[in-house]
């Protein structure tokens, strides 16, 4: 039986195609989380493999985001802003009506509104009042300081709020959102099986109320559970390496085409907005490791995160979690590289990236918590926000030098 269920998987994969311009995400509502503070996350991919994030001074708020490294400005895929408003996109596939031939305008829209919106009351304004045609067909999450959390499903001309509040639409406390909009045109779009991945994992946590964002990179981002067939590749019984190693790289929300996961850690109503905490992990999730950032502390950010220098766009963590991606993808000729080596990222000798890279992610994550839970009751202190980047620069400079024997 196990000889025939990995043939049916091997002819499901063969019939492979690439969303490159393709994202998971959810809104996790602070009843799911134990300290009931809302999640805003992104799993993003795209053809640009190149991320870094910056700083901005708009002209009501300024906000920190994740930038595409070659963009020169006016231009950002997640975000929070100084009000505590946050906001974030996946592509839809089923919304556009219309002979619009300008679209992919959504990183304009959402620079527009960090450096504009308060709050969700404020973004619906902001939608009604832009101009048509938006340019856009997408699923914008938002989360405010206020206790608003809801998706808008967004053309050209027309948005339709989906509140992660009501329950009579999120009854269990979450929405989850891939390629497709849900009053969109049925059957269309894509992401449904990644869909489905991310709902499975997220409902049976669910039940403990305890989703974090260590728990959404470890448990959603670098998750290797394929819905459709049944598997587990780092479960023993489907584990790559009773073979040659190699697998197709298809609908996993891990993929190839993977290029950050952000998940933003909003407030409580009533809170302090500057709390807000942005997570970020650039390049290959599987290959990467989370640092925090906050608005309030404008540029000073980890060095790893931002552009080496005005010659050099690129961000140190995204460079180097690229160069391990790139060792997994390493075929180029043919239909390579749609295979990955999967014992490189994880593996039963506990050596994988994903396995290594787990240590300097988990201290980063002790250090800060305390830190971040005194500055709820203190407010944030940029002397010490300059000591734990430099202290997260070097843990992530190290194990990567160690691994690429840089």
């Amino acid at each position: 039986m196990k000889k025939i269920k990995l043939l049916l998987i091997i002819a499901l994969l063969s019939f492979v195609w690439n969303e490159s311009g393709a994202c998971t995400s959810a809104i996790i509502t602070g009843k799911l989380t134990p300290d009931g503070r809302p999640l805003l996350w992104k799993h993003r991919d795209t053809g640009e493999d190149n991320n870094r994030i910056e700083h901005f001074k708009g002209k009501k708020y300024s906000f920190t985001a994740l930038v595409n490294s070659p963009d020169k400005g006016g231009v950002v895929w997640i975000g929070t802003n100084s009000a505590g408003f946050s906001i974030m996109n996946t592509a839809s596939y089923n919304l556009k009506d219309d002979d619009v031939k300008e679209m992919d305008r959504e990183g304009e829209l959402m620079y527009d509104a960090l450096s504009e919106c308060k709050n969700i009351k404020e973004f619906e304004e902001f939608l009604k009042n832009r101009k048509k045609p938006m340019g856009v067909e997408a699923n914008f999450g938002v989360i405010d300081a206020d206790g608003g959390a809801a998706y808008f499903e967004t053309n050209n001309t027309t948005y339709r709020k989906i509140d992660a509040n009501d329950l009579a639409i999120a009854p269990e406390g979450y929405l989850i959102y891939t390629n497709y909009s849900y009053t969109g045109r049925f059957n269309e779009g894509m992401g449904y099986i990644r869909y489905q991945n991310a709902r499975d994992i997220v409902t049976k946590k669910a039940i403990d109320k305890n989703i974090t964002p260590e728990w959404i990179f470890n448990s959603l981002s670098r998750s290797y559970y394929h819905s459709l067939m049944g598997i587990n590749l780092t479960d023993e019984e489907f584990s790559p390496e009773k073979g040659s190693g190699w697998v197709i790289d298809q609908d996993y929300i891990p993929r190839k085409s993977s290029t950050a996961s952000v998940i933003v850690q909003g407030v409580k109503p009533g809170e302090n907005p500057e709390m807000t905490t942005m997570w970020v992990v650039l390049g290959y999730p599987p290959a990467g490791v989370a640092i925090p950032v906050w608005v309030k502390a404008g540029e000073e950010l980890p060095s790893v995160l931002v552009k080496e220098s005005d010659s050099n766009m690129n961000a140190f963590a995204c460079d180097m979690a690229l160069k391990l991606k790139y060792k997994t993808f390493s075929i180029k000729r043919g239909n390579g590289g749609r295979y990955m080596n999967f014992p490189l990222i994880y593996n039963k000798s506990g050596n994988g990236y994903m396995q290594i890279l787990k240590s300097p992610e988990s201290k980063i994550f002790t250090l800060a918590l305390p830190m971040i839970e005194n500055w709820r009751r203190e407010g944030i202190n940029k002397n010490q926000v300059t000591e734990f980047n430099k202290i997260a620069d070097d843990l992530v400079k190290s194990v990567y030098k160690d691994l690429l024997n840089l």
